[in-house]
């Protein structure tokens, strides 16, 4: 097979794989990242401590990660149907790679979230603020440069299994890999195209390593700043001296 009969192929792999792991892995963030919050708040000495849910929870991510992604592929098929309306292809692909990928990415954002320091979390509990005041104030920035790693790994775990959806019929450079370089012999064809997954994946993580380091040393020196709005609406709840004075004068 000669580089102009490879060349459309590759493109059209290429843009399914990114189609499939791009939509998945926003699907995934935006499902695990509350779970695996909620994991936090829930655990014994939590801010919203309840053990059943948290146990509930646990099990089902638990069950999620405990899956083979292969055999959940297959187990989806009817539901994947029945949501995109067929079960080949980059659409019906993106439905077994969000749902392996959502457990995946709650467990580590909970490990994330867990290596924020408790005093920030009682501090701003003692000022008044809210469960979500927490949540948003302190737990994900504070996480935020772990969080973006914990992304970084799911995005690289998603473009391995989106290779193995191809073996099915999703398409992209698994599909190619299998189809031409395995079944047809292409063996060129193949290696390049481990080649194309090393070059994407080393890009992934060189970019998601970037940030993470970047918010990292940005966020040092930020963590007061952002409980300074709490400590400002902490203070205009109370009463001003005058008021006291007033409150004080009249009373009996």
């Amino acid at each position: 097979m000669t580089w102009s009969e490879m060349q459309p192929l590759l493109e059209q792999a290429c843009w399914d794989t990114l189609y499939m792991v791009g939509w998945s892995a926003l699907i995934a963030v935006v499902g695990g990242l509350p779970l695996g919050v909620l994991l936090v708040l829930t655990d014994r000495g939590g801010v919203l401590q309840n053990v059943v849910v948290n146990k509930v929870v646990g099990q089902i991510v638990n069950i999620g990660r405990s899956m083979p992604f292969i055999i959940l592929m297959v187990a989806l098929i009817s539901f994947t149907r029945w949501i995109v309306g067929t079960s080949i292809g980059p659409e019906a692909a993106i439905v077994p790679l969000a749902i392996g990928a959502i457990p995946f990415f709650a467990r580590l954002v909970e490990t994330s979230v867990r290596e924020v320091d408790g005093g920030l979390v009682e501090a701003v509990q003692s000022m008044g603020g809210s469960t979500w005041t927490v949540v948003r104030k302190v737990l994900l920035p504070e996480a935020l440069p772990s969080l973006i790693s914990s992304a970084t790994t799911t995005i690289v775990a998603l473009i391995g299994y989106s290779a193995m959806a191809g073996t099915v019929g999703a398409g992209g450079l698994g599909d190619l890999a299998i189809r031409y370089g395995y079944q047809r012999f292409e063996t060129e064809l193949m290696w390049i195209t481990v080649a194309i997954l090393a070059v994407v994946i080393s890009i992934i993580q060189f970019a998601g390593d970037f940030a993470a380091r970047a918010l990292s040393h940005r966020g040092r020196s930020s963590a007061t700043s952002r409980l300074r709005p709490v400590r400002a609406t902490k203070r205009a709840e109370e009463p001003g001296p005058v008021a006291k004075v007033a409150e004080a004068s009249e009373a009996p």
